[in-house]
């Protein structure tokens, strides 16, 4: 695990201003324990092992790095496509589950709970909770339930309960705030699986650690087919998080590489339906960290809109407000209709159906003004099953 600079949290889990733990002291204990132990149990041998093993056998890690070349040809760019959509279960979440569990394992813990907003987080959990025969409790807004149907059908076939959340917006804010007391209520016997680089310390820097290895295996990958380590672009989707932490992490100290982070405008920055808090964001407290946050002026969280039940949070992770606030990487606001034309545009160019998050990033790729000679990896975080009812219902704005 690369160990860094200005871009790793502080003794207190700042990165910058953005960060920290401010949590109900009931829940005190429990994320004081996991901040003693997680660097260590991280870098114990027995646990990198375990963990490593899990990744190449369970998981199916390395995933490959792809070289799209008709999509590159449009573009005008070198394209390598970092295929998360094909870990197990779809999405890079696993990664960051199959940690979890073996670090819950670690700590004594018998009962897992998980907030979701795509599904695709819940089901990562519900799969690695069958796997180690451990109880598992998913937390979702109703509204996602009913977009991400076939996720809720997977996570109860797993063996998980999937918890219906009904208050506020019914979506991935409301859900996280049942799974928090859900914690606050069970802290002897239960570990929370926070889905993305969100959440009080050390969440942000445990999920960014294990998601790191999207970032590591790219230098390698890119090391044996163009000869070199570094590209010009790394460019991911951003909600909370997870992927574009992982894809950014083995960068963040190698200025050259400019790290490109691509939020949901929804509807338009301006229409009062959209997530782009990069842009509309103000700092605040969510979840037990400060960051940027869709506030009004009374202080009280804004509802985000998006199509993608992934990407609309009303916040994003402490480590993205930083990157963004200090510079070091460029967020890029998509709405709706562009993330749809993307998804029909490479699906039809390179045969790859992506998630609706992913097609958010790939609409950003004629905006980041990468050259001929330039090399973008762009993390295609998962695939579009989950979303193909969406897809039917837009077909005709995706042509």
């Amino acid at each position: 695990m690369a160990t860094t600079s200005a871009f790793q949290p502080n003794a207190r889990g700042y990165y910058g201003e953005f960060g920290g733990a401010f949590i109900p002291e009931m829940l005190y204990p429990n994320v004081e324990e996991l901040r003693e132990q997680y660097l260590t149990i991280l870098a114990d041998p027995d646990f990198q092992r375990d963990y490593q093993q899990l990744l190449r056998d369970f998981v199916g890690r390395p995933t490959p790095l792809f070289e799209a070349k008709r999509l590159s040809a449009r573009y005008g760019t070198r394209i390598f496509l970092k295929r998360e959509d094909l870990c197990h279960t779809g999405a890079h979440k696993v990664n960051n589950t199959v940690g979890q569990i073996l670090l819950a394992q670690r700590l004594g813990k018998t009962r897992i709970i998980a907030e979701t907003g795509a599904g695709q987080h819940g089901v990562a959990t519900a799969t690695v909770c069958a796997l180690m025969g451990m109880e598992c409790i998913v937390y979702m807004g109703k509204t996602d339930t009913e977009r991400q149907r076939p996720n809720v059908e997977r996570m109860r076939l797993l063996g998980a309960e999937v918890r219906p959340v009904t208050s506020g917006s019914q979506t991935l804010k409301d859900a996280t705030n049942e799974a928090i007391r859900d914690w606050i209520s069970n802290p002897v016997d239960t570990h929370y699986i926070i889905g993305s680089v969100v959440g009080p310390h050390p969440y942000p820097d445990l999920v960014a650690r294990l998601q790191a290895i999207i970032s590591e295996e790219i230098r390698k990958q890119l090391l044996e087919k163009v000869g070199r380590e570094l590209p010009d672009y790394v460019v991911a989707c951003v909600g909370g998080g997870s992927n574009a932490a992982g894809a950014f992490y083995h960068f963040l100290d190698e200025p050259s590489v400019k790290l490109i982070a691509v939020e949901a405008a929804g509807k338009g920055i301006k229409s009062g339906h959209s997530a782009a808090t990069s842009v509309l964001g103000k700092p605040g407290i969510i979840h037990g960290s400060r960051t940027l946050l869709m506030q009004d002026e009374d202080g009280q969280i804004t509802e985000p809109y998006s199509l993608s039940a992934g990407l609309d949070y009303p916040g994003i992770g402490p480590l993205h407000a930083f990157l963004g606030a200090s510079g070091r990487a460029r967020f890029i606001s998509i709405e709706d209709e562009p993330a749809l034309r993307a998804v029909a545009e490479l699906s039809r160019l390179e045969g790859i159906i992506p998630a609706l998050e992913t097609a958010h990033a790939l609409a950003a790729l004629d905006q980041i003004g990468a050259g001929p000679e330039d090399i973008v990896v762009l993390n295609l975080s998962g695939r579009g099953d989950k979303d193909l009812d969406t897809y039917l219902k837009y077909a005709e704005q995706m042509h």
